[in-house]
């Protein structure tokens, strides 16, 4: 009787092995690339004979020793619905697929950031019937240490009022302007992941082909999951003890948010500011915070309020040892009421115990929004905090180490056909901006390699505005982020969006993903559909010094360079002597050139515009609404060039 069921077991999974199946990207309601071979594949039994049918092809091709197949359909013109019959020991029927323009969305949360999450989303879904020729399929987020040969699952949908506000919401307004202009079927594939850093979604072969990271790269086992979970708690916790100078001790972490706890020999970091960008370095888990603060017997008596802009993921906060408050949510801002006896006059410690589920960790935010509220008056908390880490999290976290997202997310689509990336991601490397214009070009060069299909266009997104604290003379690591992806423009056919002038300062994630998604579709039309119209703002070109002032040319002025300044005072600009201390700039346009001078810098030799991370005042524009970009003419040393990727 066992013998016989497991005959049945066995024929059974015999039975299961041999079925024809498709890669996951493949389903109901897809988009096909038109004009262009389109690569179809799967799995069946080895040796085994498929079958693919697609409106007039029939294409036949054997499985390999693995079981593997691939057939590469003949370009299609736009159209559709259609449907592709895959035959082997079964068949395989995908309906209502549509052949048009297919773009792969990738980067972190702006790009992840859905229509439900963006300005006027209320009409955005309510109107979302007129375009059911739109289609987008979220890929799951997945990492692997080795590259993946298909995503676990996957889901096309049509666009409609049901199902749009889940699409990545820059994608979905430049597919409109798209589809308004073209009238064909248009395809979103959102491969995106909130928090993540560049070198993640690069290949291995990838940085072993640059000479800047193939060392580093060496260094990566071709491991497991299971065994750089392994290497990474041993790795992470040797560092932390050494950096720490003491051993993990869990019969201590009760008496970090006590007032009389000698923490003397804790070490410190600034706060607000990601620890990922200081000396803790990449680390996930907890760490207790602690500061002192000496208060009068007055300022005891008047209302108390904590205010902290955010933390990345959760907090617990303590004064003089109880608790105040508790919140969820990496983009929360908290605000606890201290009750006045909890207070006594002289010295106070807030202690906040900071859990870390996985990318950017700590508290972050505006420097000025870090503050004990007295009454009318207030303290400022940012600065130097003491702090200690209470413990590892156990797992790997699609930061840790390089390629993870590429191998589990990019790979498994490969060779799909489209037409090309729109990408937006940079926010998780600003601590490594100035290494950014190498790992960014390397990444566009290894998807390229990696999809053989040409040098497709890649077109991304600058930075926003965001974060007021930079500026020229004390560092901005934003702003020198912004360079990189400029100086990126050199790479061929890409193209780049300017949005300086539509971020939220105090808000990492600006809602208006409608203005972006258009200008990111003006690109496409201008460059790759014969639509001729302006797609960029005005780009440094040269400058002439004139006594004290400075004459900047630039490129991409349109029908002419433009000032929102009703006085004609064009704003963003500063200038520098030879000391290199920048002074706010006066500057005015006089034939499509921008003049720029300050009463106190006599011997001006260098201009920057929009150097900082809050650039939102900069106004400088051309005639069809697009913003300048940020550029700099000196080649000063930046506060991020000696920054370096390390796991």
């Amino acid at each position: 009787m066992k013998s016989f069921i497991l005959i049945i077991l066995l024929s059974f999974s015999c039975s299961i092995s041999s079925q024809v199946t498709l890669a996951k990207i493949f389903g109901d309601n897809m988009v096909l690339q038109r004009n262009i071979s389109i690569p179809i594949w799967g799995l069946a039994k080895p040796n085994d004979t498929i079958e693919v049918n697609f409106k007039q092809q029939k294409v036949y091709t054997k499985t390999n020793a693995n079981g593997k197949w691939m057939v590469k359909l003949n370009p299609e013109t736009a159209g559709g619905p259609f449907e592709l019959v895959v035959k082997g020991e079964n068949t395989l029927i995908v309906k209502n697929i549509l052949v048009g323009e297919v773009w792969l969305c990738s980067g972190q949360s702006n790009m992840e950031l859905m229509v439900g999450q963006s300005d006027n989303a209320k009409n955005e879904i309510e109107n979302a019937s007129n375009y059911p020729n739109i289609r987008h399929i979220k890929i799951p987020k997945e990492i692997n240490s080795l590259p993946s040969s298909d995503i676990s699952n996957g889901t096309w949908d049509a666009c409609s009022p049901s199902t749009v506000e889940n699409f990545t919401g820059v994608g979905y307004f430049f597919a409109k302007k798209l589809h308004d202009n073209l009238q064909i079927p248009i395809g979103l594939i959102n491969a995106t992941w909130g928090g993540s850093v560049i070198e993640s979604w690069i290949s291995r072969e990838g940085f072993e082909s640059s000479e800047d990271f193939k060392d580093l790269i060496s260094t990566m086992p071709k491991a497991s999951l299971d065994s750089l979970v392994t290497l990474k708690k041993i790795t992470t916790q040797n560092r932390i003890e050494t950096l720490q100078n003491s051993k993990f001790s869990a019969a201590k972490i009760e008496t970090y948010k006590n007032i009389n706890l000698d923490d003397s020999s804790w070490l410190q970091m600034n706060e607000p500011q990601i620890w990922e960008t200081q000396e803790l370095g990449e680390f996930d888990g907890i760490v207790w915070l602690r500061k002192h603060i000496t208060l009068s017997k007055q300022e005891i008596k008047v209302p108390i309020v904590l205010e902290i802009p955010a933390i990345d993921d959760e907090d617990i906060t303590y004064v003089n040892g109880i608790k105040i408050g508790a919140t969820k949510g990496w983009d929360t801002k908290r605000e606890y009421t201290i009750k006045s006896d909890i207070l006594k006059e002289g010295d106070n410690v807030i202690a906040i115990r900071v859990v870390d589920n996985g990318g950017g960790g700590g508290i972050y935010g505006v420097y000025s929004k870090f503050k004990l509220h007295l009454g009318e008056n207030s303290i400022l908390l940012s600065g130097n905090w003491k702090y200690q880490v209470e413990s590892i999290y156990d797992g790997i976290n699609f930061n840790d180490y390089p390629s993870l997202i590429y191998n589990a997310i990019i790979n498994p689509l490969i060779p799909f056909a489209f037409k090309g990336v729109i990408w937006y991601q940079g926010e998780s490397n600003i601590g490594r901006s100035y290494q950014y214009r190498k790992a960014f070009p390397l990444l566009i060069e290894d998807w390229r390699k990696k999809w053989n299909q040409g040098i497709f266009p890649f077109f991304f997104v600058q930075l926003a505005t965001f974060n007021s604290e930079g500026n020229s003379n004390n560092g901005c690591s934003w702003a020198e982020l912004r360079e990189s992806q400029t100086q990126t423009l050199t790479t061929p056919n890409t193209g780049m969006v300017v949005t300086t002038d539509i971020g939220i300062p105090n808000n990492l994630h600006p809602t208006n993903k409608q203005t972006v998604g258009e200008r990111l579709s003006s690109i496409a039309l201008n460059n790759l559909y014969d639509k001729p119209m302006m797609c960029s703002g005005p780009i440094y070109k040269s400058m002439e010094i004139n006594n004290n002032h400075i004459i900047i040319s630039f490129d991409e002025i349109g029908s002419g360079l433009y000032t929102s300044d009703k006085n004609g005072h064009v704003k963003g600009f500063e200038i520098a002597g030879t000391d290199q201390v920048f002074h706010v700039g006066r500057a005015y346009i006089k034939n499509n050139k921008v003049i720029v001078f300050n009463e106190y810098v006599k011997t001006p030799i260098a201009v920057r515009f929009s150097w900082k991370g809050d650039a939102l005042e900069s106004n400088l524009f051309n005639k069809e609404g697009f913003t300048a970009i940020p550029f700099r003419t000196d080649d000063w040393k930046t506060v991020t060039k000696d920054a370096k990727y390390k796991f």
